[in-house]
């Protein structure tokens, strides 16, 4: 298949239908804990593959995920002092909190902000010699690229970073993503058609089926990450006629990208700019709602950013930390990202919900995720245009 048509078949994401052909959960969940010898873990907690799977309809029926199982890293043991940071850290707690259960021996406190604040409150400490943190878990490449800029990281364990495609770690080995989130088109399938949807998000305030019926959520984080990347592919000028234009063009803006996605759902909007897995969510809560979802094509529309940890310099608990990278990054817990955050998996071995094209089937930008960091310059730009 060449040309368009097979652009099309990857770019697009349909409101949900038949379900992938996949092996069944049986077999698959049985009681993580006990055996092993040597380095293997042996923890006791009496949890199941089942408790980090979500639930739903499109996680009715899945293969077992591949990858390096919880059963056959080293137990986690000690107390980890993690900052986490971001909107969806909540969800994050759930799976620290099964690693907890997993390991009566291992505790994680936590301190929770929003993730800009947590990389300044880390570079600020890490001057002064004082950061209590052992790991920082943060939703936003940027925010892992400023403090690995600013010298405040220390080395991951080579066993973590080379589960995970280079695209989505540091180029230094200084952070790696444990969980990836695709910039997307939610629409509305009774209102338009994937045809409407351009392929290049510089031709959407051009097209005609769109004006006066689109949504975006500019105080988001990941809307900002989308327009630093777009700074940083076509410079700020180019930027700031893009949003005036888009302005002109009749965009509502909304306070956050679910609401985006369910307005979609709702028929008030024909498409929107938001995150891929709050189309997801929408589906897997309104299993018959005429929500579709679409992927522009190497452009900042189609930005993959990812959440992800880093190791802070200077941590009493480096053995314990590095275990603990290599444990978000096992089967088990990239299971748990897919399946209730709907996230992208970052290892191989676990595939996305539902239908979604996998993450190595999408055509992202070529950027460094590390510049991300400048968000500052991007806020000043959407003030500037009038659009914050």
């Amino acid at each position: 298949m060449t040309g368009r048509n097979a652009t099309q078949s990857r770019r697009r994401f349909l409101a949900l239908g038949s379900a992938t052909a996949a092996t069944a959960l049986a077999g698959c969940s049985g009681i993580l804990g006990g055996g092993g010898d040597g380095e293997a873990g042996t923890g006791t907690g009496q949890i199941s593959l089942s408790d980090f799977r979500g639930s739903g309809p499109l996680v009715a029926q899945r293969e077992a995920p591949g990858g390096t199982s919880i059963e056959d890293l080293p137990d986690l043991s000690g107390e980890l002092t993690v900052y986490l940071g971001g909107g969806e850290g909540g969800l994050y707690l759930d799976l620290i909190e099964l690693l907890e259960q997993r390991y009566p021996d291992f505790s994680a406190s936590h301190r929770r902000q929003p993730s800009s604040d947590l990389a300044n409150r880390i570079i600020e400490e890490n001057e002064a010699d004082a950061s209590p943190a052992d790991v920082f878990m943060s939703i936003d490449a940027g925010s892992l690229g400023a403090v690995a800029n600013a010298g405040a990281t220390a080395s991951l364990p080579d066993e973590a970073l080379s589960t995970v495609p280079e695209a989505y770690q540091d180029s230094e080995g200084r952070w790696v993503g444990i969980a990836g989130r695709a910039r997307a088109i939610p629409y509305n399938t009774n209102q338009i058609s994937d045809s409407d949807i351009p392929s290049s998000v510089q031709e959407f305030p051009e097209t005609a089926a769109l004006e006066n019926n689109m949504g975006w959520a500019p105080s988001y984080g990941a809307f900002q990450s989308f327009v630093t990347a777009m700074r940083l592919i076509r410079g700020d000028d180019e930027t700031m006629s893009w949003l005036q234009a888009m302005q002109d063009h009749g965009i509502t803006t909304y306070d956050d990208e679910f609401r985006v996605s369910n307005s979609c759902a709702d028929g008030e909007l024909a498409a929107g700019f938001a995150n891929h897995y709050y189309t997801l969510r929408v589906q897997s809560a309104r299993e018959n709602s005429p929500i579709g979802l679409a992927f522009t094509e190497g452009d900042a529309g189609a930005l993959v950013n990812v959440s992800g940890l880093e190791i802070i310099n200077g941590t009493d608990n480096a053995d314990l930390a590095s275990n603990f990278v290599r444990h978000v990054l096992s089967a088990e817990a990239q299971e748990f990202f897919a399946t209730r955050t709907f996230a992208y998996p970052m290892i191989p071995g676990v595939a996305p919900v539902g239908d979604l094209p996998r993450i190595d089937e999408l055509n992202p930008p070529e950027i460094n995720l590390t510049e991300l960091a400048d968000v500052a310059g991007t806020v000043d730009l959407l003030r500037d245009a009038g659009v914050l």
